[in-house]
């Protein structure tokens, strides 16, 4: 096992001639929880779309899990190979219930039934998901318990790589918390965490081990869980002023490739 479990060096995207990533180079590894965070249309979750395989970029540079390259892989052969997402706007299944949902996700990691049931009893007390497993995914649940039940996939599933891209969005305070205390309960040797968040909030109940800064496409600033009273502090425009980064031209903040691409769900 690579000591690395996420592995991204000078990653870039673009959609046509608009450039969204920049040469984005960030570790994360086993055993850690880093925080990327930046203002809106910075690329944080442009980022999480080329990671998992989303086919409307044109991508270059090299992003490796455990050690072994993702870029040139399918979509389910990322995932065989440990990575997962857990979406910003996770979307519902009909018809397929979310115990056989992850029944059937665990035989394909080659888990026996019994293994498999373990894994789901346990995952389905810690999470407070067993009244769910009987309903299709997603189904009638709050905005709290869909990303609860993102993160309750993620800790059947064991991936070596877990991406949460922004896990947070639109929960009130005590969801916050309680998404917040299910990715402390996914800290572990085997697993590295990117959890991509707008603000500052949730840190105050999952501790990274990093946090990094994004900005017009490229991590402009790393440091420690001190990091975020300095966000609190400055706020991402006291960053661009201290780091001497230009502003984005008017308008060009709110761009989205959601903005170049058609009939497409996705956030940037």
């Amino acid at each position: 096992m690579s000591k690395l479990a996420l592995d991204i060096n000078n990653l870039e995207a673009s959609v046509g001639t608009i450039e969204i990533l920049k040469g984005v180079n960030l570790e994360v590894p086993f055993g850690e929880v880093h925080a990327l965070m930046g203002p809106n249309g910075s690329g944080k979750s442009t980022l999480c779309h080329v990671l998992t395989g989303r086919s409307d970029y044109t991508v270059a540079g090299e992003a490796l899990i455990d050690g072994e390259s993702l870029l040139d892989k399918a979509v389910d052969v990322r995932s065989r190979m440990g990575l997962m997402q857990a979406f910003q706007y996770p979307v519902e299944v009909p018809g397929v219930g979310l115990a056989v949902f992850m029944r059937e996700s665990g035989e394909e990691r080659g888990w026996t039934a019994d293994e498999i049931e373990a894994r789901i009893m346990e995952a389905g007390d810690q999470y407070d998901m067993d009244r769910f497993l009987e309903r299709s995914v997603n189904n009638d649940l709050s905005g709290g318990e869909k990303k609860r039940s993102e993160v309750f996939q993620m800790a059947v599933l064991n991936p070596k790589v877990a991406v949460l891209d922004e896990i947070d969005s639109g929960l009130d305070i005590d969801a916050v918390r309680e998404v917040a205390e299910g990715i402390e309960r996914m800290r572990g040797p085997e697993v590295g965490v990117l959890m991509i968040t707008h603000y500052s909030r949730i840190l105050r109940y999952v501790t990274p081990d990093r946090i990094h800064v994004m900005m017009d496409g490229r991590i402009v600033e790393s440091g420690g869980p001190e990091l975020s009273a300095r966000l609190e502090d400055e706020g991402y425009e006291g960053i661009r002023e201290r780091l001497g980064i230009e502003a984005p031209a008017e308008g060009k903040a709110e761009k989205r490739p959601s903005d170049f691409f058609t009939e497409t769900p996705f956030d940037v």
